[in-house]
């Protein structure tokens, strides 16, 4: 053998010696190199021979972290508080509200550890507070989301040094991915607290964290929804309610600018709960927060049930279409006598909207307040549509400031999530009195007419009954062209008769009265009214499109949603 030869030879014996050194097993060891690497405490041997190659030091405190994050601790006060309350965990959160095994989670190491040093250069946490606020990708409905949840249990909820920075990202990842954003709310949500100038040593000028991003999103029509699922504080609650929809746990949910204590100091109203200052009966009635669910499970269920009909982007992304087995062709010939024949008689306006839209797939907002006005989602032919009707039944229809604010608010969803309206319009005008100027009903009607105007979103009117004065006109002809039809129970004009005739012949029923015959004349005069106002009449003149029957309203709004 020449030296050459044998110089290669030895210097491959000795690399092969050194490779089965390295995999040689020992009692520390697995026994075989085909089994995962340990992750637990290295021995002294292995510390000696420095770090692990694979890592393992690395993943094993990594899955420790997990670990104590995942495991609730019975004893802790804050736990121990959410479970007496009656809430949920956070983590137990997710699990009801996303599909099953679906959470991937952001930022699992964020948090306060307690290291024990085991090395020179080792350690191993011993303890692990996280972030206590939860956020990651989720499935809803079979939709990738981006879920942001609050933990009560820790802080109650205040800003511990990150819940700021993962919630502005948070918002970023959303508006980047342009997929929805759940917020589950149960604390301040990244407030912070006068203790966090003792931790950092120096105070702090407020911002609003991930609020620009918030309202970018909003504005993209990326899906905002919130559940109010606890006390939601200060930008917690700005949060709930600045989203597409909100709904709050009638159980356990309240929301306030500050906490009762805080109110005490400051306004000296003293002993309130949390409900007494912002529970369900305050916010699901005054428009605050959009709709009041039962429990925490019935919250889940509204998240759910909204963003099946929303797209995951406005901007970019057209809404859901799902299959139906509601033939569009179906009709319903109680429509044709549910408007009764006495003027002056009420109706179900809501039943109207059952029987048209596709079965079961009627979903109102904001049942409990501007309750004039009704609101809310549903399809035709498997397509999402707005729905938006007056409701006779409070205060005869007529439009007063929560209804308009209502009104207002489901046209600028349904504007930026491209969703058509449908309009069942039964409208005798604002409402009137003392009461309705008092609560500035005209500069809500006006900023009403403003949104109906300069939102873009096909509108399609079907005229039930009363179309009267600029209520009327705002709701019916702010599209050019307008597409509309008429039931044959529709009567329409600038004022209703009752009322109108007193102002159009004032002169005459005056006289009449002072020769006895008031009543006489103002029959004879409401006879002809009631003639001339006919609805033919105004088809004849082409002053309305079309008089249908009513038995065929759910095919002729269904044919006209498909189109769009």
């Amino acid at each position: 053998m020449s030296p050459k030869k044998e110089s290669t030879s030895n210097i491959a014996a000795e690399r092969l010696s050194k490779v089965a050194a390295h995999l040689t097993t020992n009692q520390d060891e697995p026994s075989s190199t085909n089994q995962p690497p340990q992750r637990g405490r290295r021995t002294k041997s292995q510390r000696a021979a420095g770090p692990p190659a694979d890592y393992s030091d690395v993943l094993s405190n990594l899955q420790k972290l997990n670990t104590f994050a995942r495991t609730p601790d019975l004893n802790n006060r804050g736990y121990v508080r959410q479970k007496r309350e009656g809430k949920l965990w956070v983590r137990e959160r997710l699990e009801q509200l996303l599909d099953k095994g679906s959470f991937k989670e952001i930022g699992t190491a964020s948090g306060q550890t307690k290291w024990k040093q085991t090395g020179p250069q080792d350690e191993e946490p011993v303890s692990f507070t996280p972030t206590n606020n939860l956020q990651g990708f989720g499935l809803l409905g079979g939709r990738k989301i981006i879920l942001t949840a609050d933990d009560y249990s820790i802080r109650a909820g205040h800003a511990d040094g990150a819940i700021s920075d993962k919630t502005v990202y948070a918002e970023k990842l959303a508006l980047a991915m342009q997929i929805p954003i759940v917020k589950l709310t149960d604390g301040s949500s990244g407030g912070g607290s006068v203790s966090t100038i003792k931790t950092n040593g120096w105070s702090y000028i407020p911002g609003v964290p991930g609020f620009i991003q918030a309202i970018k999103g909003l504005n993209m029509g990326i899906p905002n929804l919130a559940a109010v699922l606890g006390p939601a504080i200060g930008i917690g609650a700005a949060r709930a309610v600045s989203c597409h929809f909100s709904v709050m746990a009638g159980d356990i949910g309240s929301l306030f600018n500050a906490g009762p204590q805080v109110v005490e100091l400051a306004t000296f109203e003293e002993d309130l709960t949390l409900r007494d200052l912002g529970g369900p009966g305050i916010h699901c009635t005054n428009g605050t927060i959009d709709n009041l669910a039962a429990n925490e499970a019935e919250c889940f269920e509204q998240l759910r049930k909204v963003l099946s009909y929303l797209p995951s982007c406005g901007q970019s992304k057209l809404p859901p279409l799902v299959d139906s087995d509601d033939p569009i062709s179906r009709s319903d010939t109680d429509l044709r006598s549910i408007i009764p024949r006495k003027k002056t008689r009420m109706y179900d306006a809501k039943s109207i909207i059952r029987k048209v839209v596709d079965a079961e797939s009627w979903f109102e907002i904001g049942a409990l307040w501007g309750r004039t006005a009704i609101v809310g989602l549903a399809r035709l032919g498997g397509h999402p549509v707005g729905i938006i009707s007056l409701n006779c039944e409070v205060n005869a229809g007529a439009l007063d400031t929560g209804g308009s604010q209502k009104i207002t608010r489901h046209l600028k969803l349904c504007d930026v999530m491209n969703l058509p309206i449908i309009q069942f319009v039964d409208v005798p005008g604002y409402a009137i009195g003392t009461v309705a100027e008092k609560q500035a009903t005209m500069r809500w009607g006006v900023e009403l007419a403003k949104v109906y105007i300069s939102t873009t979103i096909p509108i399609f009117n079907v005229l039930t009954r009363r179309v009267y004065g600029v209520a009327g006109g705002v709701m019916v002809a702010c599209r050019d062209p307008i597409m509309r039809v008429a039931w044959p129970s529709g009567e329409w004009g600038s004022l209703p008769l009752d009322g109108g005739i007193e102002v159009g012949h004032r002169w005459e029923l005056k006289q009449a009265e002072a020769e006895g015959k008031k009543k006489e004349l103002y029959t004879q005069l409401e006879d002809d009214y009631r003639r001339l106002m006919n609805p033919i009449r105004t088809a004849n003149a082409f002053g309305v499109e079309e008089i249908i029957d009513p038995a065929d309203t759910r095919r002729v709004v269904a044919e006209w949603t498909i189109h769009m």
